[in-house]
């Protein structure tokens, strides 16, 4: 009988020099990533938020908070909902540019957020989801303007 049975895998501590995983998309302006954004191609994306959020009006919070007004409202806001230290201590409220950061790297952009998704890392993926999240109001906010260019003096 062998002193131990089975066999002994060895796995290496550090990984092969294989093909590293694809960087994230550099990061465009919200306002204008938003000029090509559509909000129903948004609502589809969300689907897999649903594990975690509601979306109507009046729904209840489940693992994440309701997201009906999110656009625009303070951070850490919505009733009943029990916010991480780390999102009561940021502040501020959900802007375009605000969602923009959080939903491309949350855990980057607020580290210690108990939100455990890794992120939305296509840009024109991120902006049909904040479309259709700012459709989701009694009064949507304002999509923001691209910023024109300044006019050439001579």
């Amino acid at each position: 009988m062998p002193a131990k049975p089975g066999y002994e895998i060895v796995v290496p501590e550090h990984p092969s020099a294989g093909p590293h995983p694809p960087k994230p998309e550099p990061q465009q302006p919200i306002e204008q990533l938003l000029t090509a954004a559509n909000a129903d191609q948004g609502k589809s994306a969300a689907r897999v938020c649903t594990t975690c959020h509601t979306f109507e009006k009046g729904e209840p919070n489940r693992v994440g908070p309701n997201l009906w007004g999110v656009v625009g409202r303070e951070r850490a806001s919505e009733a009943g909902f029990n916010y991480s230290a780390a999102m009561k201590a940021k502040g501020g409220k959900w802007t375009f540019e605000e969602l923009n950061k959080f939903l491309a790297n949350p855990r980057g952009d607020i580290p210690g957020t108990a939100m455990t998704f890794a992120g939305i890392q296509r840009n024109k993926q991120r902006a049909d989801v904040i479309d259709y999240l700012h459709t989701l109001s009694d009064n949507p906010q304002p999509l923001p303007k691209v910023a024109e260019a300044p006019a050439n003096s001579k």
